[in-house]
């Protein structure tokens, strides 16, 4: 892991007549920039907190990476089909959490499309296209319904060989909410963390403003933006097929991929969710852009707000009512 601590700043601010400090750290983990911008009057506390935070950024890694074959999220790949496998606490109940998710968007959100991000050429790749023969061995080691948790034991079991957990859909989004709370810990009140600009939860405000304002980009147009919005105490997540993808005789095949056909999802072109924590933003962006508005207007859970961009012509993007 790679620690940019090239930018640091401390620039103190006027605040109620004190001086209000700001710090902004960044660590690579799990594949992309996780970034903590942070406000507080003390600067042994701003440090203490952002240092923290980011550490827990490069433990999560370190946990639910499947690029270390020492992870715990590796070994219960590795051996789960086997016999069961015995996680802590805190892996059992982040995969307990996801099966939920699963259950509740109808299989499109799914942990277990491992394989098909390999066959697909998104695993360390940019894309490629396979031959259909290849997508339909890839679906047979596909399935949420698959992976059997067993409380007593707090263990993981596959009923099928080949299974795989991809942690791409969930993990930034918990690993953000874990770098609030260790903020919290160390008593800072306004913060903003980011993991790849995907994945942004809002600790309160910035100096002298009601929240922290974030764009939604144009997912046609770059350096545009469709949408602008003021987070404080939220996350929000955005699942977009311009994040990674490839092109083959003129149409675009995205890495989102949806888990009961084993293609790409069509119709949308970009999903943004807002909710209390980033672990749910993150994991209902995924339903939404592959189920698409009708299913997202009929199913969208409450206290979640959602804005779509639909691959039309022309683009159409528009809060879902």
């Amino acid at each position: 892991m790679k620690r940019f601590v090239v930018l640091l700043l401390l620039a103190a601010v006027l605040l109620h007549g004190g001086e209000l400090l700001r710090m902004e750290d960044s660590t690579d983990a799990m594949g992309t920039i996780f970034t903590v911008i942070a406000y507080d009057e003390d600067q042994q506390r701003l440090e203490q907190g952002v240092g923290a935070s980011l550490a827990e950024a490069e433990r999560l890694n370190q946990m639910l990476t499947n690029y270390n074959p020492g992870s715990e999220l590796s070994k219960v790949n590795r051996s789960a089909y086997e016999k069961p496998v015995p996680v802590s606490a805190e892996l059992f109940d982040l995969l307990s959490r996801c099966l939920e998710f699963s259950r509740q968007s109808q299989g499109s959100f799914d942990i277990t499309v491992g394989p098909l991000m390999k066959v697909w050429g998104f695993y360390r790749g940019s894309g490629r296209l396979p031959a259909k023969t290849e997508i339909a061995g890839a679906m047979a080691s596909v399935g949420y319904q698959n992976i059997v948790l067993d409380g007593k034991t707090r263990s993981v079991r596959f009923r099928k060989p080949n299974l795989e957990i991809d942690p791409g859909g969930i993990g930034k989004g918990y690993a953000v909410d874990r770098m609030i709370e260790k903020l919290k810990e160390n008593g800072i009140k306004s913060a903003m963390i980011s993991a790849g600009a995907s994945s942004i939860y809002a600790l309160g405000a910035p100096p002298n403003d009601k929240g922290w304002t974030v764009e939604i980009r144009n997912p046609r147009e770059w350096g545009e933006s469709v949408a602008e919005v003021q987070l404080r105490d939220e996350s929000m997540s955005t699942s977009g097929d311009y994040e990674k993808f490839f092109e083959v005789e003129g149409k675009i095949y995205s890495h989102i991929m949806d888990p009961r056909t084993g293609y790409p999802a069509v119709g949308m072109l970009s999903v943004s969710v807002i909710a209390p924590l980033t672990l749910t933003s993150e994991a209902w962006s995924k339903p939404f852009f592959i189920l698409g508005r009708d299913w997202a207007v009929k199913n969208k859970p409450k206290g979640l707000r959602v804005f779509l961009c639909e691959d039309k012509t022309p683009t159409e993007c528009a809060w879902l009512q």
